[in-house]
């Protein structure tokens, strides 16, 4: 039976924002890659989707799949409901497409070696699905751009060095170049094929200029990104080169430079941090902008805009990075290398307004800025783009945005690559739906667990992160009644001062006296103990509990998940079964502080024929206690994300060691449709429960620290209990 609880506040009511009328990109729809494999094939194989195109009509898209060594289409008609049309196999590993028409030029790697590199433009007729034309290149092809009278093709012809030769540096041969190719009648002619020779410009390797990612203006001028050799080139379509100049480098100051601390420090530098830029666009005939990824010594975690004669009109600096702190994306695992990453660059015109959109491949999110004066950008938005960004299309004509996001988890179980579309409309963004700014000083998040109300104040929350970042747990002050809402506060959780170790936050209450009491999922391979923890209002542990030996006699992997206060009495929601429960049954463990007691009664979960269930939550409100009782699995694959709730009468603990009373369950809420609202595939852990002073319920998710995950966290309302 199911209790229909009345909402006072909707999903929708919470990222409605403010009355006013403002345009904003909001996701619509996600493509799964594997969709557009054909019945029967393996769907286990790994795919991608990397570098996207459209058709000028903007209903088809066209994206690279280089594991499958093919291009897969989707029909998107109707945006918010993408069809899948296939796969085309290349002979090769696809690198580069871009469209005129209905017609795509892909670049082909076909290289035997590094040192024997080859590859082809192949001409793809996109209705017919028939090769129409493929040009030896002579190199292996990376970027390729196509003009925008559709008369010519430009293709970077990389020859990437072999990382494991010469210690990785450049210098490698044969060079690279620039290829250019005339385009008649929507066919590229191969006997137009003109090579332009890059070397001797940059001063890093100029024997060796490795040519990254191409773009074309209106004038038909071409910039050139020589990444590893810092260097950016302006050629004409003669193939005369009109300009070229170092990309420089910044400054980095109050950075995270350093990896596997698990914690969220930025105090550190790198001064001189060279660009080294990935992909770059033109805004206009006279800017472009560059993602600054960096590879061999670089990679200044921001973006730039340069005039075409070199001149440094405007950069990022550290500022991009920081946004995406704010709002729980900033990958911790990739400090000491290129931190959140910039790899892509689109740049459109939507309303009269020339945009920039910048994609952050490793904190998998996209900037949009709005760039009317070159010199001083606003960024407006950041939006969820999936794992791994690689690429970006935007249709400006059909108010839409489309991200190729390349990972994909298949062979760890879990999400799957996907395209992502947005679309720009009047109404408020929906995402993030939290974050740290405004808080008066930088505060890094993620991997948010337990959930806990403040008593007297509605709205104000208070939730914890796991040992995701073990060197930093951290108890987090949620303003909940603000659109996103907002982290207030961080308050470091210590022993003697110091940050407190081996813990695994996964629940928080309030234990009536201004402090908190903490619930650790305990780990014995690594030494991280099943306990509970008082921590006082400064945030230091005042008191240890050990688990009773009855317990820890029956212990596994999967422990407390979730506390809460009953009285006098916490209880406790163990995730998945433990060696003396039965099956598809698990524990919700009571301990009384002032006494010492222990005791226990059994909830019966679902079932499942994939992966497991278990309880991710436990909170008393009122006559009952809720639990969030979640499946593990991800994507398409999700099928129990939900709330229910024990009568609080049937919370009477039995004694350990013996038999257990079943306590019934109602299903409150099925939060699977909440889940699928925002756009996106189903994330896996709905980790957080909480009740506010005013009764209201607020959910939230587990991001896992953006490590194999895409960074999104979804903190919503579920109404009023």
């Amino acid at each position: 039976m199911k209790a229909h609880l009345p909402l006072a506040a909707s999903l929708l009511a919470l990222i409605a924002g403010t009355a006013q009328a403002e345009m904003t990109f909001n996701r619509i729809a996600s493509f799964a890659t594997p969709d557009n494999m054909a019945e029967g094939e393996d769907r286990a194989r790994e795919t991608s989707a990397e570098i996207i195109a459209a058709t000028k009509d903007g209903m088809t898209l066209v994206y690279t799949d280089s594991p499958l060594g093919a291009v897969g289409l989707v029909d998107i008609t109707d945006p918010a409901r993408p069809e899948p049309l296939g796969t085309v196999d290349m002979g090769g590993e696809p690198t580069s497409v871009a469209v005129i028409g209905a017609t795509a030029f892909i670049g082909v790697n076909t290289s035997e070696s590094h040192a024997n590199p080859s590859g082809r433009l192949v001409v793809l007729d996109l209705g017919t699905r028939q090769e129409e034309v493929a040009c030896d290149l002579g190199g292996q092809p990376d970027s390729v751009a196509v003009a925008k009278d559709g008369s010519f093709v430009a293709v970077a012809i990389e020859n990437e060095r072999d990382e494991d030769a010469g210690d990785g540096r450049l210098g490698q041969m044969p060079a690279g170049f620039l290829a250019l190719l005339s385009v008649a009648d929507g066919r590229a002619d191969c006997e137009s094929l003109v090579k332009v020779d890059l070397t001797g410009l940059a001063e890093i390797a100029p024997e060796d200029p490795e040519p990254e990612f191409v773009d074309i203006n209106a004038l038909g001028e071409i910039v050139v990104s020589l990444q590893e050799n810092n260097h950016m080139v302006v050629v004409s379509r003669d193939g005369a080169v009109l300009s070229h100049f170092p990309a420089g480098s910044v400054d980095l100051e109050g950075i995270d430079a350093t990896d596997e601390r698990g914690a969220l420090i930025f105090t550190e530098s790198q001064p001189g941090r060279k660009r080294e830029p990935d992909a770059v666009k033109w805004i206009d005939d006279t800017h472009f902008a560059t993602a600054n990824e960096g590879d061999m010594d670089g990679g200044s975690r921001g973006w730039t805009i340069f005039a075409k004669d070199g001149t440094v009109v405007y950069d990022s600096g550290t500022d991009f990075e920081r946004a995406l702190i704010e709002i729980g994306h900033y990958p911790d695992k990739r400090s000491d290398a290129k931190g959140v990453e910039p790899e892509s660059i689109e740049t459109a015109v939507f309303d009269g307004t020339p945009m920039v959109f910048v994609g952050s491949e490793r904190g998998s999110a996209v900037g949009v800025y709005d760039v009317t004066d070159p010199a001083a950008p606003v960024l407006k938005q950041i939006l969820p783009s999936g794992i791994g960004p690689e690429g970006y299309v935007a249709l400006p004509d059909r108010g839409l945005l489309v991200s190729a996001n390349e990972t994909d988890l298949v062979a760890d179980g879990g999400v799957r690559a996907h395209v992502m579309l947005f679309r720009y409309a009047e109404g408020a963004a929906s995402y993030p739906t939290l974050t740290s700014a405004g808080s008066g000083q930088l505060i890094g998040w993620g991997a948010l667990s337990g959930m806990v109300g403040d008593a007297t104040r509605p709205g104000l929350l208070y939730a914890v992160n796991d040992s995701f970042y073990g060197y930093q747990p951290t108890i987090f002050t949620i303003d909940a009644s603000a659109r996103p809402a907002r982290i207030l506060g961080a308050l470091p959780v210590t022993r003697a001062g110091m940050p407190a170790q081996k813990l695994d936050m996964e629940g928080i209450t309030l234990d009536g006296a201004g402090g908190f009491w903490i619930a650790s999922e305990g780990n014995t391979d690594k030494l991280v103990p099943h306990a509970l923890y008082h921590v006082d209002a400064s945030g230091e542990i005042v008191e240890e509990v050990a688990l009773p030996a009855e317990l820890l006699a029956q212990e596994k992997r999967f422990g407390f998940e979730g506390v809460t206060m009953v009285g006098d009495t916490l209880w406790m929601a163990v995730q998945r079964e433990w060696k003396d429960d039965p099956a598809d049954h698990v524990k919700l463990v009571a301990y009384t502080p002032a006494t010492g007691e222990w005791g226990a009664v059994h909830y019966r979960k679902a079932a499942t024929d994939t992966g497991w269930t278990g309880l991710s939550e436990i909170v008393a409100h009122g006559d009952w206690v809720y639990v969030v009782e979640r499946d593990n699995q991800i994507g398409a694959a999700a099928k129990v994300k939900k709330v229910y709730r024990i009568p609080l009468s049937e919370m009477k603990a039995a004694p350990l060691g013996g038999a257990l009373p079943v306590v019934s369950k109602e299903e409150v809420r099925d939060l699977m449709p909440d889940l699928k609202a925002w756009g996106g595939y189903v994330v896996d852990k709905v980790e957080g429960l909480a009740v506010d002073a005013a009764g209201e319920m607020f959910v939230s998710t587990d991001n896992d620290g953006v490590d194999d995950s895409s960074g999104e966290t979804f903190f919503w309302s579920i109404g009023k209990m």
